[in-house]
């Protein structure tokens, strides 16, 4: 991820109940999860708030959140609404999404970018069936350029394809597979992919 040259990527990390966190795993005075209380205006004001005692000009702020179910492409209006108000209200750059095992709808919000789900890298749920149609064999390497303002400037995926716990890359034909989910729960947003002649996607929008 490009960032200015004298600016540093801030990840702030959270998660939210929906993703089946036990609200006894809440850091407390004790270690645990940054659990978040709601997905309300007031929660997202807050994190800016937090960020905003350590960002410098320059700097691009990642909000990494664990939200969600595993599995399925529906995703919640909460969730989007709260994606947008961590824009709006916390001064995120990328809003960078996680706890489905496989690749979930894309947007860009007023120039910022939202990853509702980014799916598995690598994992060791490989054998376990009931969910084959999703595909959480194939995972992305998402590969996102911001400009100086923190705006998005175009963002590509390499497909991979996870196999005995290694990486590889996927084939022409998962990455059309990719491809052909992606622009199907992304069009929502006005987003879609393309894929290109090295068999990466590259995200377009409107």
């Amino acid at each position: 991820m490009l960032a200015t040259p004298a600016g540093r990527v801030l990840v702030y990390a959270c998660g939210h109940e929906s993703s089946g966190i036990p609200a006894a795993w809440a850091a407390t005075d004790a270690p645990g999860v940054n659990l978040l209380p709601d997905l309300s205006a007031a929660t997202a004001a807050r994190i800016g708030d937090h960020c905003n005692a350590v960002h410098q000009t320059g700097d691009r702020l990642v909000v990494s959140i664990h939200w969600g179910g595993n599995w399925g492409h529906a995703i919640p209006e909460e969730h989007i609404a709260f994606a947008h108000r961590l824009i709006d209200l916390a001064g995120a750059d990328v809003v960078h999404g996680h706890s489905s095992h496989h690749a979930k709808a894309v947007e860009v919000y007023r120039g910022r970018l939202v990853l509702y789900g980014c799916g598995d890298l690598i994992n060791d749920y490989e054998g376990i069936s009931g969910h084959e149609a999703f595909r959480g064999d194939l995972s992305l390497l998402y590969f996102p350029r911001l400009g100086p303002g923190g705006e998005l400037l175009g963002m590509r995926m390499t497909p991979m394809r996870m196999q005995r716990m290694q990486l590889r890359r996927a084939s022409r034909e998962d990455a059309r597979w990719l491809l052909q989910t992606l622009d199907r729960e992304s069009v929502r947003f006005g987003a879609g992919m393309v894929l290109t002649d090295d068999g990466d996607l590259a995200l377009r929008w409107t």
